[in-house]
């Protein structure tokens, strides 16, 4: 078919880049099934920092609910729109950033689905869980990137290795 982008099938693992400033970049098209192997690979920078398991679960949340808006609100799933992601980790804390090809959104009119009289309303509950979970959450002007922060070890708390 004329002007459509054929996707290589290891496209994924080709798109890992790191820069020598140790962020790491990842694209992946507008596919589910490159979701979880997205916040596989950023999890797995965690091993041996001894993050305790309810902060990874956070974490990993918080990734795959990013990518998949990113994929869904941002890209309409198409699959020859990219996702970007790129993370890095500076002492104690991880950087996620999550851009789509979009045209964004307003962040701020995202409603709190926990009030009563949004409760019913099918939107809004992903940005509300990444906003609770991450320590610091931030949107570029547009609308169509978000980076999100998480600190790895709360000083004073006991992590098990």
């Amino acid at each position: 078919m004329q002007g459509m982008i054929k996707l290589d099938p290891l496209a994924f693992i080709k798109s890992i880049l790191s820069s020598p400033s140790g962020k790491v970049s990842i694209k992946i098209p507008s596919e589910i099934k490159y979701l979880r192997k997205a916040s596989s690979k950023i999890l797995s920078a965690l091993e041996g920092r001894n993050v305790d398991e309810g902060r990874i679960f956070d974490i990993k949340l918080c990734i795959e609910e990013a990518v998949r808006n990113a994929m869904v609100h941002g890209n309409h799933f198409n699959k020859q729109k990219i996702v970007k992601i790129m993370y890095w980790i500076g002492g104690d804390t991880l950087h996620i950033e999550v851009e789509d090809e979009g045209s964004g959104f307003e962040h701020a009119a995202i409603v709190d689905p926990t009030d009563p009289t949004n409760i019913t309303k099918n939107s809004g509950r992903g940005v509300y869980l990444i906003r609770k979970l991450m320590d610091k959450v931030e949107y570029n002007d547009k609308g169509n990137k978000v980076t999100m922060t998480k600190i790895l070890n709360q000083r004073g708390n006991i992590v098990c290795p």
